[in-house]
């Protein structure tokens, strides 16, 4: 659970005060006892009912922020019945269950009901007050509603956004896709290279013909050149039966070769000569194999660096860099992260069943304060987490990650004036993440939304 430190004391029947209905019977006025022991210093305002009646009562009667409940051992049903009672209570109540027997299909039920928090009985302190913090922070947030999006449709691929940089990007695409000409796509882990690769080949002349992708920085070098060019039977121990490679799969349609840059300079030179000849050779075979086939790269590396430091060919470079295109970060494509949040949201909502029709105006601008060293991709993990654990019809802060929010924090206690750089922004969030992971690469590349090489990468960039 997640703590809050309490806020100033405040004067009695001070409207900020928060009111609290605890519904316990004799058996638990320690409940209540607890809960008005931390009333002063937490501006809290705390009166109890022993029984349902009297709730009834003071629930008609008066306006509370916030209800207690102490669920009787027929668990299931009380939390039924609470939801339904504060449905038309004044104020809307949000209500905090506690049991001395939970379970995990109680928690279920209190999730898929849209309860608070279930706290366990005693109660301590700390995690009540991690429930009183949401309930604060969700009294000032401010819903907003999600603007309509119209997004360019390429088969079942939309492209959403309407950034200059975007913009341009598109002009491309349209201009690009009806040749057959090679395609160098450019951008960081996350941007939507694959994306523009596959709306790009159904634009195209042969869009019913394979689009076939490969990851070069995902296969072992011993493995990628056979992987591409397929090899006969005998061409090595382990190949008792000849393989059919991605060149001879995609003939007719597209190639997709992502991460070309972690490709060795030995196998840079078979596939020049491919993209050059537009034939290939199977592993230990000696006939020539023609390959009509169109061929888009994309690398999220400055290739003229590689070139200078002669980690990539310069005669590839060019042959591949026909057209290039370039894809933003998701920083620099301004109030498209705006768009693309509703975008995902409506899409995760039908997904799993949500009825979320609005974001908060705190959870957005922790999106739009946030780094996203992920881009588009880490967007769309947060927000896909973030429609699952959420409960109402608003998507508020406390669905997004708890680093959303300890970013907030820091970013609040930073002095004016003290920027980081973008280098510094991304090694600390990077850092957190690897933190919450415990160290497990893979885990922390998920979160991020990128490949497990380029956190490597990094990691030993910043020196984590």
């Amino acid at each position: 659970m997640e703590s809050s430190p309490p806020p100033a004391p405040s004067r009695k029947g001070d409207s900020s005060r928060v009111r609290i209905l605890v519904v316990a019977g004799e058996e638990n006025e320690g409940v209540v006892q607890s809960l008005r022991q931390w009333a002063e210093d937490a501006a809290l305002q705390v009166e109890g009912a022993p029984d349902l009646p009297r709730a009834v009562r003071k629930l008609a009667a008066e306006r509370w922020d916030l209800v207690v409940a102490v669920l009787s051992e027929r668990a299931d049903d009380d939390l039924a019945w609470w939801v339904d009672a504060l449905h038309g209570a004044s104020g809307a109540p949000r209500l905090i269950a506690a049991t001395d027997n939970p379970s995990m299909g109680l928690v279920l039920r209190a999730e898929s009901l849209g309860v608070l928090d279930l706290l366990t009985l005693p109660l301590r302190k700390d995690d009540f007050l991690g429930a009183l913090a949401r309930v604060r922070s969700a009294a000032v947030e401010v819903p907003v509603p999600l603007p309509s999006v119209e997004h360019h449709a390429v088969g079942q691929y939309a492209l959403v956004g309407q950034s200059p940089t975007m913009l341009e990007v598109y002009k491309l695409m349209a201009r690009v896709g009806p040749s057959a000409a090679t395609v160098l796509i450019q951008g960081e882990s996350g941007t939507g290279k694959e994306v523009v690769a596959r709306a790009i080949h159904l634009d195209g002349p042969h869009s019913t013909a394979p689009f076939v992708a490969v990851n070069c920085a995902a296969i072992p070098e011993n493995l990628l050149e056979s992987e591409l060019f397929g090899h006969e039977k005998g061409a090595f121990t382990g190949a008792v039966t000849r393989k059919i490679g991605r060149f001879e799969h995609a003939v007719g349609g597209t190639l997709f070769l992502d991460e070309v840059a972690d490709m060795s300079l030995a196998l840079q030179a078979k596939i020049l000569r491919a993209v050059q000849e537009r034939e290939i050779e199977r592993v230990g075979g000696g006939e020539p194999i023609p390959v009509d086939v169109r061929l888009i790269a994309a690398t999220n590396r400055d290739l003229k660096e590689a070139i200078a430091q002669g980690r990539f060919r310069e005669d590839l470079y060019y042959r591949l860099a026909v057209v290039t295109i370039r894809l933003p970060t998701l920083a620099e494509r301004g109030d498209d992260l705006v768009l693309l949040t509703a975008y995902f949201v409506r899409q995760f909502a039908e997904r799993y069943g949500k009825r979320i029709q609005a974001m908060s105006d705190r959870a957005l601008d922790l999106l739009r304060n946030h780094a996203w060293v992920g881009n588009v991709r880490e967007l769309r993990n947060v927000l896909e987490r973030a429609v699952i654990v959420a409960t109402g019809d608003v998507l508020r802060a406390e669905h997004l990650p708890d680093e959303f929010r300890g970013e907030e924090a820091t970013l609040g206690e930073r002095p004016q004036g003290a920027l980081l750089t973008l280098a510094e922004l991304e090694a600390r969030h990077i850092a957190r993440v690897l933190a919450h992971t415990n160290g497990q690469i893979g885990a922390a590349a998920e979160i991020l939304g990128i490949h497990r090489n380029t956190l490597t990468r990094k990691m030993k960039e910043y020196g984590l």
